[in-house]
C-alpha cells in the first residue's frame, strides 16, 4: 500500500526561533521533506530528523531561488510520492505569506494539508521593539498593511484615506517604498510628525531599531543604508518604545557567541546566552564516541561489587557507563553498597536523573579537587572504579593512590574531532558576527585549533571566554589570550561571568 503524503503548511515565525509553535515543531520532526524560505531561521531546521531532505525556497532582494509556481509544483510532487512535507514559511502562512495560494494549489491536487499558525512578525516585531500596537492612552485601533504595492501601477488598491485614520499602521515589506507610503498618508491627513518606527530583523539578536516622524523617517532609511527585511510602524505607540524598550537593553545584545561544546550538549547553554540576548553560533568542534573497545569497562563490571567508590568526572561518563550497564544485562540494582562521587553540579545532576544518590561533590569542580575531597575519606585498600574519557589528566588515580586506594582507570568514551570545517568560522569571522569564544574543556580548546590550522590568527576584538583553570591553562599553553574566566565549573555561573563582562 502506497504511502499518503501530506503537507504541513507551517508558519515559522518571526526569526527567534523559541516562538515557533509546539505544534510547528511536531509537524517539522515528522516531516520526510522540508521547505523552507529565507527567513526561517536555521535553527528551526534543527528539529528536523538527520535524515530529512532540505530544500531552500528562499527569496532575497527580489531573486528567487525557486519561483512560486516550481515551489508549488514541489509540494505537490512530494506529497505525491508519499512524502510528509513541512513547508516552513516565516511568521504566519496566511498573512502576506501566500500560503493561501499555496493551500489552493494542494487542495485542487487533492493533497491534504494542514495549516499550522505562526506568530506573525506584525505583532511580534514591534514588541520586540518595545512598541505595543495598542494601548488605552494611544490607539485604539491597528491595521496591517502590505508595503510591497508597486508605486508605479496607476491605481492603488489600498485605502489611503482610511488608513490614515487608523491609529496605528503596520506595513509589511515596505522599505523600498517608504518615501510613497509616507507621502500618501500625509495627503490623506495624517500629521508629518506622527511617530514612525522601522525594525529589521526583529526578534533576533541582529534587531535594529530607526526611529523618527512620518515626515522624516524615509529620508533617514535612506542616510542610513537601512536596508530589507523590516516591519514598518507608524502611530503615537512608537513613543511608547522609549519606556518599554527590554530585548536591545540585554546585556549580550547583538554579540556573536561561539558556542564549542558537542551539539548534544550544547542546548542548554545555548538557551542561557539566548536569554541574555546573545546571537548563539553553534560550531561544536568535538563529538562524544564509545571507546574504541569495550575491554577495561566491561572487565570493570564484571567485578562491580568489588568496588567501594565509583567516581564520574562527566555527564558522558555517566550516560556511557549506564548505558553500557545495561547491554551487558545488569542495572543500578549491581550499584548496592558502592558510594558516588561526582566532580560537579552537572555530571551529579545527571547521575540523581537516574535515581541514584551522590555521596560527594567536591567544593571545586576539577580533578585536584576531587582527590582534596578524599581527604577526609578512609580508602585505604578500597577498590575504586573510574569511567572516564580515554584521553584525561592521571590526577584522580594518582592522587588516590598516595591514599592506599586501588584505583581502576576504564575507558568509557572518547572524544573525536567533529566534521566542521575552518571555513564556517572564517566566514562568520570575516562578517564581525563573533564578539566571543567559548571553550569548556581542554579538548574543545585542541580540536578548535586543529580544525582552523596553523596559520589560523584571532582576530584581536574576539574575546575567548574558558570555564575552569585547567581550560584556562590550556588554552594559555595553545597561545589564546584569555580574557574571560569562571573557575567554579558550572555553565550558568559561565554565561553570568560573560555577560558580567561584556556589559561593564
Amino acid at each position: 500500500m502506497t504511502k499518503q503524503g501530506r503537507v504541513y503548511i507551517i508558519g515559522a515565525g518571526p526569526g527567534d526561533p523559541g516562538l515557533i509553535t509546539l505544534r510547528g515543531v511536531e509537524c517539522i520532526r515528522e516531516a520526510d521533506v522540508v521547505i523552507y524560505d529565507h527567513l526561517v531561521n536555521p535553527e528551526i531546521l534543527r528539529h528536523a530528523r538527520p535524515d530529512a531532505r532540505r530544500i531552500y525556497a528562499g527569496k532575497r532582494g527580489g531573486e528567487h531561488t525557486l519561483v512560486q509556481d516550481e515551489i508549488n509544483r514541489r509540494l505537490v510532487e512530494e506529497a505525491g510520492n508519499g512524502a510528509v512535507v513541512a513547508r516552513l514559511k516565516g511568521g504566519d502562512p496566511f498573512i502576506f505569506g501566500r500560503g493561501g495560494e499555496e493551500a489552493e494549489v494542494l487542495r485542487e491536487a487533492g493533497i491534504p494539508f494542514e495549516v499550522v499558525p505562526g506568530v506573525s512578525s506584525a505583532i511580534a516585531v514591534p514588541a520586540y521593539a518595545g512598541i505595543p500596537l495598542t494601548h488605552r492612552n494611544h490607539a485604539a485601533s491597528v491595521a496591517f498593511v502590505t508595503g510591497h504595492e508597486d508605486p508605479t501601477k496607476g491605481k492603488s488598491d489600498l485605502n489611503w484615506p482610511k488608513l490614515a485614520g487608523i491609529g496605528t499602521l503596520v506595513f509589511l515589506m515596505g522599505v523600498k517604498n517608504l518615501p510613497a507610503i509616507a507621502e500618501n498618508l500625509i495627503r490623506c491627513g495624517k500629521e508629518p510628525s506622527t511617530p514612525a518606527a522601522l525594525i529589521r530583523w526583529g526578534t533576533t539578536p541582529d534587531q535594529q531599531t530607526l526611529t523618527g516622524t512620518l515626515g522624516d523617517i524615509a529620508r533617514k532609511a535612506k542616510e542610513g543604508h537601512f536596508s530589507p527585511p523590516a516591519v514598518f510602524v507608524i502611530g503615537d505607540v512608537v513613543g511608547l518604545r522609549e519606556t518599554l524598550n527590554w530585548f536591545e537593553t540585554k546585556p549580550l545584545f547583538g554579540l556573536g557567541i561561539v558556542v564549542t561544546r558537542p551539539e548534544a550538549q550544547a542546548e542548554g547553554f545555548s538557551k542561557l546566552l539566548r536569554a541574555r540576548g546573545a546571537r548563539v553560533i553553534h560550531f561544536p568542534v568535538i563529538r562524544i564516541a564509545p571507546p574504541e573497545t569495550w575491554a577495561e569497562l566491561d572487565a570493570a563490571i564484571d567485578r562491580l561489587e568489588s568496588y567501594r567508590w565509583l567516581i564520574f568526572t562527566s555527564a558522558n561518563g555517566v550516560a556511557f557507563f549506564f548505558q553500557r550497564l545495561q547491554e551487558q544485562g545488569r542495572d543500578i540494582r549491581d550499584l548496592k553498597g558502592i558510594r558516588i562521587a561526582a566532580i560537579g553540579p552537572a555530571t551529579a545532576a545527571a547521575v540523581e536523573a537516574l535515581r541514584i544518590r551522590v555521596d560527594l561533590v567536591p567544593e571545586e569542580f576539577v580533578s585536584e579537587g576531587v582527590v582534596r575531597a578524599f581527604a577526609g575519606e578512609d580508602i585505604r585498600g578500597s577498590r575504586v572504579l573510574l569511567p572516564r574519557a580515554k584521553e584525561a589528566r592521571d590526577v584522580i588515580p594518582e592522587g588516590l593512590a598516595k591514599m592506599g586506594a586501588t584505583v581502576d582507570v576504564a575507558a568509557t568514551y572518547r572524544t573525536v574531532r567533529s566534521d566542521r570545517e575552518a571555513a564556517e568560522m572564517l566566514s562568520f569571522l570575516a562578517q564581525d558576527k563573533v564578539d566571543a569564544i567559548t571553550f569548556t574543556s581542554p579538548s574543545t580548546v585542541a580540536h578548535f585549533l586543529g580544525i582552523m590550522g596553523p596559520d589560523f590568527h584571532l582576530p584581536p576584538k574576539v574575546r575567548i571566554a574558558c570555564i575552569g583553570p585547567v581550560t584556562e591553562a590550556a588554552a594559555r599553553k595553545a597561545g589564546l589570550h584569555v580574557d574571560i574566566l569562571q573557575e567554579r565549573y558550572t555553565i550558568p555561573e559561565l554565561v553570568d561571568t560573560i555577560a558580567a563582562y561584556f556589559f561593564s
